[in-house]
């Protein structure tokens, strides 16, 4: 079995079982597979907490690096447009995307699990302030849609697809004063 199906069955378990439930046995049998063939790609637990926890991560730099790439000028402001269409995709895309997102960040509650996640939310809000024409306004935008995925984790049906299209477009005119 492959690495990134039982890492697929790890997030379903979290998302469906809740983080109490993520055991290795559980996981092993989600995938429908051996324990020890589950570790043989993650001896521990907190080994594959942390290949989600990157799994994810470098999901979301590969996101915000597409939408950059999409806008083809790397001008000022860029990274901050692309990070809100990165945000808003995980937010109204594919369920499980979302899931993930959500299940993984409750089972990196432990600190040192949640290093990477820490590291990863500093290089996305620490950004040089020569990077967007106002960095104030940039700063605002993207706290605002973190907070919008923090809410949203705990209540997704809260707003309706229309309402969050309103909200992106609302972020990203923001970002055009």
């Amino acid at each position: 079995m492959k690495r990134e199906a039982l890492l697929d069955a790890a997030e379903t378990v979290l998302s469906e079982q809740g983080t109490q439930a993520l055991t290795l046995t559980a996981v092993a049998d989600r995938a429908g597979v051996s324990k020890g063939g589950l570790l043989y790609h993650f001896p521990t637990k907190e080994a594959l907490v942390r290949a989600m926890v990157a799994r994810v991560i470098e999901e979301f730099d590969d996101l915000i690096a597409s939408y950059i790439d999409s806008y083809g000028d790397g001008a000022p402001g860029s990274y901050t447009r692309a990070y809100v269409e990165a945000t808003f995709e995980i937010l109204t895309g594919e369920a499980r995307a979302y899931r993930r997102w959500s299940a993984i960040t409750a089972a990196a509650a432990d600190p040192e699990q949640a290093e990477p996640l820490n590291e990863a939310m500093r290089r996305w809000h620490g950004r040089a302030p020569a990077d967007d024409p106002d960095p104030g306004i940039a700063m605002v935008v993207r706290l605002a849609a973190e907070g919008l995925w923090e809410v949203v984790s705990h209540d997704p049906g809260l707003y309706d697809a229309e309402q969050l299209e309103a909200l992106k477009r609302r972020l990203l005119g923001l970002l055009e004063r």
